[in-house]
């Protein structure tokens, strides 16, 4: 699969999902298809399938007779108007074990603000949970409510697909004060990655 694919994703995107501990893909929607070119231990392990076949096919291969269809549309609809989103979603192990899956897919924007890739994580529910939705999404306001104004402001540009260049002139500051409040905003959630700190601001509502 992974030879089909021309394009490899830039390292800095690479390093987006690579130090997560949160099952996560980089897909191109510049390629047929919308195709995966990156993913992280946490997938694999997660899933079952190992990078070589996952590399090369969009993330709709997850799915299955359980899947639920308007929540695949409310995932294509993010992806067409380059939408932050969140769902839960029934898909599928490579053995065929079904999963209950909180799936948050986010645009990536290059420097010059053409849209250039996907982020996409996953988190297995328990079934045996009542409303994770909510629970998640609680945890997630919970924890960013220490951050200040401006660290709230550069998390969620971030959350939108921005980088720390388009950050800065968005907010008039400089890229290092940029990067300053994204470590502090990170530090103060107890996040180790950009990846995770897109996964609770989509989860937070921001």
């Amino acid at each position: 699969m992974s030879d089909e694919i021309e394009t490899t994703p830039d390292p800095e995107v690479t390093r987006l999902i690579e130090t997560s501990p949160v099952a996560s893909v980089i897909s191109n929607p510049r390629l047929p298809d919308n195709p995966i070119v990156a993913c992280n231990q946490a997938f694999c392990d997660l899933t079952g399938y190992t990078r070589d076949e996952i590399i090369g096919r969009n993330c709709r291969f997850l799915a299955g007779p359980g899947t639920e269809p308007w929540l695949t549309d409310v995932i294509t609809t993010g992806v067409q108007e380059r939408k932050p989103v969140l769902v839960e979603i029934l898909n599928y192990k490579k053995g065929g074990a079904p999963f209950r899956n909180a799936v948050v897919v986010a645009p990536i924007f290059d420097d010059d603000g053409e849209l250039a890739y996907f982020f996409g994580s996953q988190v297995e529910l328990d079934e045996e949970s009542k409303g994770p939705s909510v629970t998640r999404s609680e945890r997630a306001v919970r924890k960013i409510k220490d951050l200040s104004r401006r660290q709230l402001e550069v998390m969620s540009m971030v959350a939108g697909g921005l980088r720390n260049k388009q950050i800065a002139y968005e907010l008039g500051l400089s890229e290092k004060t940029v990067k300053m409040h994204r470590g502090i905003a990170m530090e103060k959630l107890g996040v180790s990655s950009a990846a995770d700190m897109i996964r609770l601001a989509v989860e937070a509502g921001i």
